[in-house]
């Protein structure tokens, strides 16, 4: 059993890196309650589910650590959870602007710079969109498609390893994985550009409500969960990450994998209590957005 096969460095780990898991989940039930007492209710659920992002992988890669077995659900458990918190960070930005009719009318006449990474970051002849009702829509549902297919995709996944059809790390052609993996990766880079067309288009106006900082911690969990993750996952299928007995490659890269996100995770649980926590001063009317670049000379 696990228990019996970790020796006293490895048992001090284990505790450790647990120990660090109860402490990110009991920081964000007491930010809940703060969320849930101080902030609107139109924006509650919202900040909540984004807070939760880094406790929730924190959480499952504890399991994953403790349960090898479970390495392949609590993975799928992360992904679909975040896929949700992608959708919900954009609704986030749309509601610190006062709403979707608010932003429309700061920016009546603003468009949208489509050039932006990860799709299109160097495609900068591509024509700037105007923001109106039907843009914003498609900003939407570019991240809503992630919300709904990811979870689709991953319970497929799931049915075809139940069958013995789907091998995780087995990326041959004729396997199911290469495809599912290739079309998720997909979908995720859509769900991301819109949250960057959106962040780049309101990161001056919520500036005063520290968007900067608090995208930048969606980036980090972005790339710590799926692109580190995916990383190691490729190093240990190559064996460049040696095998050690009783653990093969591809277990000792999930051990690896678990341990660093437990110990990031903590660390931006931390940190979000923080930026999410202070009190931001509302949003001057629309009226007034024109005047804003000369206000901003003379506000100390």
């Amino acid at each position: 059993s696990l228990s019996t096969g970790l020796d006293l460095p490895g048992r001090f780990l284990f505790a450790t890196l647990t120990l660090m898991t109860l402490i990110a989940i009991l920081v964000f039930i007491e930010e809940a309650v703060y969320i849930y007492r101080k902030i609107p209710s139109s924006k509650r659920s919202i900040i909540i589910w984004i807070n939760a992002a880094a406790p929730v992988i924190s959480t499952t890669s504890c399991i994953g650590m403790w349960v090898p077995r479970s390495t392949m659900f609590t993975d799928f458990t992360a992904g679909i959870f975040f896929a949700i918190v992608i959708h919900k960070f954009l609704m986030m930005m749309i509601k610190e602007c006062g709403g979707q009719k608010v932003l429309l009318r700061r920016f009546e006449n603003g468009r949208f710079t489509i050039s932006t990474g990860p799709c299109c970051c160097c495609c900068l002849c591509l024509p700037r969109v105007p923001i109106t009702r039907q843009t914003l829509f498609w900003l939407k549902l570019g991240t809503f498609q992630f919300a709904v297919f990811r979870p689709v995709l991953i319970f497929l996944s799931i049915v075809l390893w139940t069958n013995g059809n789907y091998v995780l790390y087995n990326l041959s052609p004729k396997g199911p994985a290469l495809w599912i993996s290739c079309f998720i990766g997909a979908l995720t880079l859509f769900a991301l550009w819109a949250v960057g067309i959106m962040f780049r288009k309101v990161r001056i106006l919520l500036k005063c409500k520290n968007i900067i900082p608090k995208f930048a911690l969606y980036q980090f969990i972005v790339i710590l969960n799926h692109l580190q993750t995916t990383i190691i996952n490729i190093f240990a299928t190559q064996e460049i990450i040696p095998c050690a007995p009783p653990l093969s490659s591809t277990a000792r890269g999930s051990y690896i994998a678990q341990q660093l996100l437990i110990m990031e995770m903590f660390l931006i649980t931390v940190i979000s209590r923080v930026i999410y926590r202070r009190k931001y001063h509302d949003l001057e009317p629309p009226e007034c957005a024109a005047e804003e670049p000369g206000d901003e000379k003379q506000t100390p």
